[in-house]
Order: structure tokens, then C-alpha cells, then sequence
């Protein structure tokens, strides 16, 4: 069976990155099997994080349902062979993006293709990382309702903290399928330890699996348009990352075994 790890959190907390830090982790140390990474994000760019160019999408599919089926196809034969033709190939990696809904402001559509989609693909995949949709209002239509760990992205703020525990305080509202939750604390400023913001995750009733401090080259590499493949080994974020990577995710596994 697949891992299903989902990232979650609001804008601007750095959960697309830190979830393209995710797939190079398993490709990096890992080493289990194919990693398929789906970008459930229609305002997102996991793609341009991972250094992936997109030529076809889940947004583009819905698009062609509209049309007549093939001679000669069925309409499910037809959807899973376009499907199969939006899996983008990259190196280690394959990339599955939602994209733009056919209607304004409407991603019903486009979004339970998404969740046929992945349950069709899941199956070819040791690891499936999601890059879901910002905020809040969107948990209740998570492309995928099997998540074995979800990530929630806190800015290294209180008020960032507030926003992740309504999150996580969804989750047991909308009785959603995860197994595993972990707060993480992203762009930790220079001398500050998190204990101030891991004591009011503490009251919040949330343990912080680990804080990734603010890096100067993180910074410089998303405003240049780079991967995070193209980060340093000694990246002080990415090393935090994968810390945080080691203890939720290989040490279960190895607990398992």
C-alpha cells in the first residue's frame, strides 16, 4: 500500500517548498520505491519548486470530458488513458498537477477528478505527496480522504498558530481519514529558540514535530525561480526539514518493521 503525505496550512507559510523538500528527502534517503507528487493546489507552483515544467493538467482532462468519446472507447477507458497522459515524468519522480477549474471560482468538477485520479494512480506509487489548496474552507475537499500523515505549516508567529489549530481543529470535525498529524514551524528567525511559539502550540493542544529555521538561500532560490534540488547540502532549512522528515517518517517506519 501507498504512504499518502499530505502538506497543509495557510498562505504564504512556505508548505509548497517544504513539501518539494518532501520528495527530495524520499528520493535522497528514503529509496523505497516511485514517489508520485500531486500539486492539489490550482494556485499553486509545486512544479516550479520541484524545477518541473507542466504540459498537461487535471484542469485540461475536465476540460475534454466535455467533449465526445472516441470511436472505438468507452468513456472510463477514455478518462483513465488521458489521465495517465497528465502524469508529468521527471527525474526520480512523477508530477500529477490539478490546475485551473473549467468555471470561475467552481473546482467541484476538476477536484473529484483529482481524488479518480489519484485513487487509480496510487496503487503504481510507494509514496504519494500532496500539495493541497491554502487555507482553511478547502479541508473538507482534500483530493484524498487516506492521508497516513498530514503536515500543517505554521509561520513562526501566534497568529500563524491560531490558523493551524483551526486546521487541525477541522480535522476531527470533518472526521477526516488521517492517521498521523504533525505542527511544524517554518522561517524561525536567527537566535530564537521556538520555545515562546511551541508553548502557545502547547495550549493549543498541539505538539510541534520541529521548527525549520529562515534561510537566506531559500529565499534567494524561490525569488530566482530555482528547485529545491538546487538548495546546498548544508541549507540550514533543509537540514532542519529533513530532522523533522527522520523522526515522523523513517523512524515509524522503522518501528513497523
Amino acid at each position: 500500500m501507498p504512504k499518502v503525505i499530505a502538506v497543509a496550512g495557510k498562505g504564504g507559510v512556505g508548505k509548497t517548498t517544504i513539501g518539494g523538500m518532501l520528495v527530495r528527502y524520499l528520493l535522497e534517503l528514503i529509496h523505497n520505491g516511485p514517489v508520485l507528487a500531486v500539486d492539489a493546489d490550482p494556485n499553486s507552483n509545486l512544479n516550479e519548486v520541484l524545477g518541473v515544467n507542466v504540459n498537461a493538467t487535471i484542469g485540461q482532462v475536465r476540460e475534454l470530458m466535455k467533449m465526445d468519446v472516441p470511436a472505438g472507447m468507452t468513456k472510463d477507458v477514455w478518462v483513465e488513458y488521458e489521465i495517465q497522459k497528465a502524469v508529468i515524468e521527471a527525474k526520480g519522480f512523477d508530477l500529477l498537477v490539478m490546475g485551473r477549474p473549467e468555471g470561475a471560482g467552481c473546482y467541484c468538477a476538476a477536484n473529484s477528478l483529482a481524488k479518480q485520479s489519484i485513487d487509480a494512480l496510487k496503487k503504481n506509487y510507494a509514496y504519494v505527496i500532496v500539495d493541497n489548496e491554502a487555507g482553511m474552507e478547502h479541508m473538507s475537499r482534500l483530493v484524498t480522504q487516506d492521508v497516513d500523515i498530514l503536515y500543517i505549516i505554521s509561520d513562526a508567529t501566534p497568529r500563524g498558530l491560531l490558523t493551524a489549530s483551526r486546521i487541525f481543529g477541522l480535522i476531527g470535525e470533518l472526521k477526516l481519514n488521517i492517521l498521523t498529524t504533525h505542527i511544524l514551524i517554518n522561517g524561525l528567525k536567527e537566535n530564537d529558540d521556538g520555545q515562546l511559539l511551541r508553548g502557545i502550540a502547547a495550549q493549543k493542544g498541539m505538539n510541534v514535530a520541529g521548527v525549520v529555521r529562515d534561510d537566506r538561500e531559500v529565499r534567494t532560490k524561490d525569488a530566482e525561480g530555482k528547485s529545491v534540488f538546487e538548495l546546498t547540502g548544508s541549507n540550514l532549512a533543509l537540514a532542519d526539514v529533513y530532522a523533522i522528515f527522520e523522526k515522523t517518517i523513517r523512524d515509524p517506519l522503522n518501528h513497523n518493521r
